[in-house]
């Protein structure tokens, strides 16, 4: 009961900012600010009472840690970027499927994740790197479909609501391919430290196992698109796609993973 009370105070604290939109003249102002500071509170609330000390390593605590950590990076990216604010209509709900997700699903025993003294700051950076990249990405991605979004109703000359609230297209090729570069730089980081704890564990450099691989193949896509956007300016529609592509590699390689082996083969 206290676990569920937990899950659904966190739920409750992303709802208010997920509904600010609706005001009648949304922007980036005192209301906003206080709305987002509840919102990246809640999550966070919950990784400090379940992974202090101990990382856990079931679905419910990976899909916490995700929204907690994009929770942060929204709002550090909302503070240092004119109009990564507007994405909220897309963000915040995903947000709180993921964190209905995780509710559902937090009966299902994870298992604390174990190193040696040796291996624990390895571990340690391998973990904030993996998170953060997820978290880029996931952000990355939410701005592919905001720019999606927007050339779909600017070719039909047909806005609507929601797309009058999120930002231009021009907006979110600069947000995704910013986010991008910093993802791309991480999630690097991220191969060599696993590569080194790899090593340190069993004597090998890499193990090809589905994570890995799938880990990797974004890195390729993430690259590509970087490389293609500099090199042709390929934007729009189609750097949307791939971004997501992008996404949907990691996600089966993060979460995906947690999901087949704590939940389907449990």
């Amino acid at each position: 009961m206290e676990n569920l009370l937990l899950s659904l105070s966190a739920l409750a604290a992303l709802v208010p900012v997920s509904l600010q939109a609706l005001r009648p003249a949304p922007a980036r102002d005192a209301a906003f600010w206080g709305l987002l500071a509840v919102a990246v509170a809640g999550p966070s609330a919950w990784v400090l009472a379940h992974m202090t000390g101990t990382w856990q390593t079931g679905l419910a605590p990976t899909l916490w840690v995700t929204v907690a950590a994009t929770m942060l990076l929204y709002a550090v990216t909302a503070a240092t970027t004119r109009q990564a604010w507007r994405l909220a209509p897309l963000l915040i709900p995903y947000m709180l499927i993921l964190g209905i997700i995780a509710t559902i699903w937090q009966r299902v025993p994870g298992q604390p994740l174990v190193a040696g003294s040796a291996e624990g700051a390895w571990v340690s950076v391998h973990i904030a790197v993996a998170v953060t990249t997820y978290a880029l990405v996931t952000m990355a991605a939410i701005a592919a479909l905001a720019a999606f979004l927007q050339e779909r109703a600017l070719k039909r000359k047909r806005p609507n609501e929601l797309t009058r609230l999120l930002p231009s297209i021009a907006d979110c090729d600069r947000l995704l391919v910013g986010l991008l570069q910093v993802g791309e730089v991480v999630l690097a980081l991220g191969l060599v430290t696993g590569m080194v704890l790899q090593y340190r564990e069993t004597g090998q450099i890499m193990v090809l196992n589905h994570k890995t691989i799938l880990t990797i193949a974004a890195f390729v896509v993430i690259g590509g698109l970087l490389f293609c956007h500099y090199g042709s300016g390929v934007r729009g529609r189609l750097a949307a796609r791939i971004v997501l592509l992008a996404y949907l590699l990691l996600t089966l390689g993060y979460p995906g993973v947690k999901f087949v082996t704590d939940v389907l083969m449990a």
